[in-house]
């Protein structure tokens, strides 16, 4: 983002979420800033700003930090939070007949492409800037008060929707299942991928998965490429028993209107997951 207070937003939503991820509830953080110093003063506050911004809405406090010369600007923040050890999520205890469940649209890597290219309508950067910066606070509050029996979670970033996905079946006796179709895209992001502005670090993330995923031919490429994208600040991706999904979906609905019950697990198969 060139915008630095939307920046410092969508750094610390990203910052953020690994405590949600697990459970748990943020409490602390400190900021981690490295910048050149020839980066205009007000550029420095408005960053930090609105990292500060994005903490105060999680419900934590920003107690310090650290700060170094570097030609590039990078901000993040490091984060505790709380948890009670009996609920601690892990990312990889799904069984066989669980429902996934995601609770963001994908797509941020490839229309931050599009965005840097400045083929982004103002109403669509919009959208992404407010996909990116928006708290995983609402859909972990809303899991936690309906109770339901979470057996895997984990926030879908760099590794993409099926690279996370994979975190979860690794080592398990389970196989999972993506319903493409089912899958939440944001505005614009099929669009631009079939255009080819996909990032580097999907090839990666494909590459890395190589034998470990069987995708439909049917699937089109674009569908295919999104499924790779990495995402910043990405959502939530929740496995719970499908006799609970459609309940939660319905609570989840009322503050995160694009979670979406994406596929589900079974028994482990020749694959670890399938595209269909």
């Amino acid at each position: 983002m060139d915008d630095p207070y939307e920046y410092g937003l969508i750094a610390a939503a990203n910052s953020l979420s690994d405590v949600w991820a697990m459970g748990g509830a943020p409490k602390l953080a400190m900021n981690v800033f490295m910048f050149p110093e020839t980066l205009p003063p007000e550029d420095v506050h408005n960053i930090l700003l609105g990292g500060y911004d994005k903490v105060r809405e999680a419900g934590a406090i920003v107690v310090g930090g650290h700060t170094i010369k570097d030609n590039v600007p990078k901000y993040g923040l490091c984060v505790s939070g709380f948890v009670h050890p009996d609920r601690i999520l892990k990312n990889n205890g799904i069984k066989p007949g669980d429902a996934l469940i995601l609770t963001k649209p994908i797509g941020t890597g490839v229309l931050t492409n599009a965005d840097k290219g400045g083929l982004l309508s103002e109403a669509r950067h919009k959208e992404l800037v407010d996909c990116m910066s928006r708290l995983n606070k609402y859909a972990s509050d809303t899991v936690t008060a309906s109770k339901a029996n979470v057996h895997a979670c984990t926030d879908v970033t760099g590794f993409a929707l099926l690279g996370h996905s994979y975190e979860m079946c690794e080592g398990s006796e389970c196989s999972i299942y993506i319903d493409s179709s089912s899958v939440p895209f944001l505005r614009e992001a099929r669009k631009y991928a079939a255009m080819g502005l996909v990032p580097a670090n999907a090839y990666k993330n494909r590459n890395h998965l190589a034998g470990k995923i069987d995708i439909s031919p049917s699937i089109s490429e674009d569908i295919s490429d999104l499924l790779f994208d990495p995402q910043t600040s990405g959502g939530l991706l929740y496995a719970v028993p499908a006799d609970e999904a459609s309940e939660l979906i319905k609570r989840l609905n009322e503050t995160v209107p694009e979670a979406r019950i994406i596929g589900y697990a079974d028994s482990k198969a020749e694959k670890e997951i399938y595209v269909i």
